[in-house]
């Protein structure tokens, strides 16, 4: 069985993990990613993947769980999933023309050790200017309503934008995939010298 599992349920970050040729479970964790009050945004988002990852470890000892959180942050607000068309569509008037931050958590907890990785990536989009029928059509055809800032990078979410600044670009879609293979070689497992799909138990 693949020593790695994903705390998510997510289909984007399955296809960001699958790059790096790796066997790995899946696995979503049902935790309360309530804000405390107070609570930053970066602390928020590294509290909840580390948790994602926690609410594993019974499940799965002696193994390394990712677990990793995002939330848009903009004009002092931060923003989650917006779970509904009306939502998702306000968030993209709010950020038309303007530069929204997101902030993606990522945890990696070795179950048998417990010892953990903890940190959270930056990435700063420019919204070009969007016409009311720009948001209508891409909120219609894409449904971002379980994106954090009501848009999905690796699909048309592209088309509205006008620059996109960070050190990674996977951070954005939600798995930061540069600083996640610094912690699975400090953990013992390096993507780049495992043959494609060997068992990360072995």
């Amino acid at each position: 069985m693949p020593r790695l599992v994903l705390a998510s349920s997510s289909p984007w970050r399955r296809q960001l993990l699958d790059r790096l040729g790796i066997d790995y479970q899946c696995a979503a964790p049902d935790i309360d990613e309530t804000r405390k009050p107070q609570e930053s945004p970066a602390a928020l988002v590294q509290r909840l993947a580390l948790s994602k990852a926690a609410r594993l470890a019974d499940q799965f000892p002696a193994h390394l769980i990712i677990g990793s959180d995002q939330v848009a942050v903009f004009d002092g607000d931060i923003l989650g999933k917006p779970g509904d068309e009306t939502t998702a569509k306000a968030n993209l008037r709010r950020f038309s023309g303007h530069s929204v931050l997101f902030m993606t958590g990522l945890a990696l907890l070795d179950t048998a050790s417990g010892r953990h990785w903890l940190t959270h990536e930056n990435y700063r989009v420019t919204f070009r200017s969007l016409t009311e029928q720009d948001i209508a059509t891409y909120v219609e055809r894409e449904r971002p309503l379980d994106s954090a800032g009501s848009f999905r990078m690796e699909g048309l979410g592209i088309t509205l934008f006008d620059k996109l600044e960070g050190d990674d670009p996977n951070t954005l879609v939600g798995l930061p995939l540069i600083r996640l293979c610094q912690m699975l070689r400090e953990a013992g497992l390096d993507p780049l010298h495992r043959h494609p799909h060997e068992d990360a138990g072995a």
